[in-house]
C-alpha cells in the first residue's frame, strides 16, 4: 500500500487522463481555483462513467495507458518520469 501512495504522489492533477484536453472530460473532473484537478468518486473511479456533455468514457488504471498519447499527455506526470 505505501508505494501506491507514493506513485499517487507523481500525479500533478492536470485533468488530461480524465479527458481535460479533449473538450469533454468526465463528468466527476472537479476543476480548483488553483488550476488543478481531482476526481470526486476517485475510489470509485475505473469503468464507465459520462463526460460532461453525456458521452461515455471508460476510466482506466494509468498503467494501461502509460504508453499512448491522448490529448494533454504530453504533460501527464507519469509519462514524463516513465
Amino acid at each position: 500500500m505505501q508505494q501506491y501512495y507514493r506513485l499517487e504522489a507523481v500525479c500533478k492533477r492536470c485533468g488530461a487522463c480524465c479527458g481535460l484536453f479533449e473538450g469533454d472530460p468526465c463528468e466527476h473532473l472537479i476543476g480548483l481555483r488553483n488550476g488543478k484537478y481531482f476526481c470526486d468518486i476517485y475510489e470509485n473511479r475505473f469503468g464507465v462513467h459520462k463526460t460532461k456533455s453525456g458521452g461515455l468514457v471508460r476510466c482506466v488504471s494509468v498503467r494501461e495507458i502509460i504508453n499512448k498519447d491522448w490529448p494533454g499527455s504530453w504533460q501527464c506526470a507519469y509519462k514524463t518520469k516513465n
